[in-house]
């Protein structure tokens, strides 16, 4: 069974840093186009960050400047990596995994989240 395995999360103040990580189980991560998407109380899912299997990025206006996404395919892995963190930036964080080819999704996984809080 596909898993993504999202660690990294937890308490930083205002201004802090976290990096958080994604773990995919199995060996389709590397066709994959991989995103972090974040979801708070009251608000619809959106994404945060992506990059695609030819390391394209991309980024939410709101994260800009702050927050960097990367993978290392050899380790199966997706990173965040979250600077001058705001407490806006406070939600839950989940990974994607998809491949979309010729408009058809090949397949999406997402991963059980990871809980960040930006508090002084």
């Amino acid at each position: 069974q596909v898993q993504l395995v999202e660690s990294g999360g937890g308490l930083a103040q205002p201004g802090g840093s976290l990096r958080l990580s994604c773990v995919a189980s199995e060996n389709f991560f590397s066709d994959s186009d991989m995103g972090w998407y974040r979801q708070s109380p009251g608000k619809e899912r959106e994404l945060v960050a992506s990059i695609t299997n030819g390391d394209w990025a991309n980024y939410a206006d709101s994260v800009k400047g702050r927050f960097t996404i990367s993978r290392d395919n050899a380790k199966n892995t997706v990173y965040l990596q979250m600077n001058s963190l705001k407490p806006e930036d406070t939600a839950v964080y989940y990974c994607n995994a998809r491949l979309v080819v010729v408009e058809t999704v090949m397949w999406d996984y997402w991963g059980q989240g990871t809980q960040v809080t930006v508090s002084s």
